[in-house]
């Protein structure tokens, strides 16, 4: 895939890696870089970045959160965007930060800058970018999970299939209840876990009964979950952050690093 992020107008993006793919499937942030200069980004990883605050914030813990939310914001403010591979990070930092400072002027101006130019990944390559994949093929039939912070904070939805449908042998099958959640929301799945295992059992059915091969989608959480459910249950199915797909760095589905089971291309 040809880079060209080198251009002298290329946007500095600044990629937000997230927690999980920090220290669970480090190929996402891979594929996301590719992706990025392939769109022709100037593409950074600052070191200096964090968590996004969203576990503390979503257990109530306000004053806990802003320390953690201002070295983002710092960290980021530098660079033309901010874009992340997660629905659920990218919906922290653009719709809850604002409303985090909102008794602070100065820092709530601050969020709300950054907030303006905050992205889920496969939203800025769509929206922001144009950009379609060229010269990318993968032999199989995948279904799609929308997951709930994406779609309901930032409207991503039609992106990632318009992607998807640029790749050449890719079948994509509808999913039966695509819009519903997964069980995972982050502390919920541990806090809640017999209704959270409950949830992803339902998923679980919906995807097998697809018959695809794959199942994507653009959070990693998400997608861990589900790829354990479906692990568990015998399911063949092979779990991707459709990242990987799109870049072309399908070689291991999530989850099979860690058994040692022989990984093929997803194609």
């Amino acid at each position: 895939m040809p880079e060209r992020g080198n251009a002298p107008n290329s946007p500095r993006v600044g990629l937000f890696v997230t927690c999980l793919v920090d220290s669970m499937r480090p190929n996402v942030g891979f594929a996301a870089v590719a992706l990025l200069k392939s769109a022709g980004c100037k593409v950074e990883i600052p070191l200096a970045q964090t968590c996004c605050g969203q576990p503390a914030f979503n257990s109530g813990a306000d004053e806990a959160t802003k320390p953690i939310a201002r070295q983002v914001i710092e960290t980021f403010e530098p660079f033309d965007y901010l874009v992340a591979p997660s629905g659920s990070c990218a919906g922290m930092i653009k719709a809850h930060y604002p409303e985090l400072f909102a008794d602070d002027p100065i820092w709530l101006d601050r969020a709300k800058r950054l907030a303006a130019k905050t992205h889920e990944l496969l939203s800025f390559l769509v929206d922001v970018r144009g950009f379609r994949p060229q010269n990318v093929a993968c032999k199989a039939s995948a279904t799609y999970h929308d997951s709930c912070s994406g779609l309901r904070e930032l409207g991503v939805k039609a992106q990632p299939r318009a992607l998807l449908s640029s790749v050449k042998g890719l079948e994509l099958r509808p999913l039966e209840g695509d819009e519903t959640c997964c069980g995972f929301g982050g502390t919920f799945c541990v806090k809640y876990s017999d209704i959270s295992n409950a949830i992803v059992g339902e998923k679980a059915q919906n995807v097998v009964a697809t018959g695809a091969d794959l199942l994507l989608g653009g959070d990693l959480g998400c997608l861990m979950n589900m790829a354990g459910k479906l692990s568990r249950e015998g399911a063949k199915t092979r779990v991707f952050h459709t990242a990987e797909i799109l870049a072309g760095m399908s070689a291991y589905a999530i989850g099979e690093e860690s058994t040692g089971a022989a990984g093929k291309e997803a194609k």
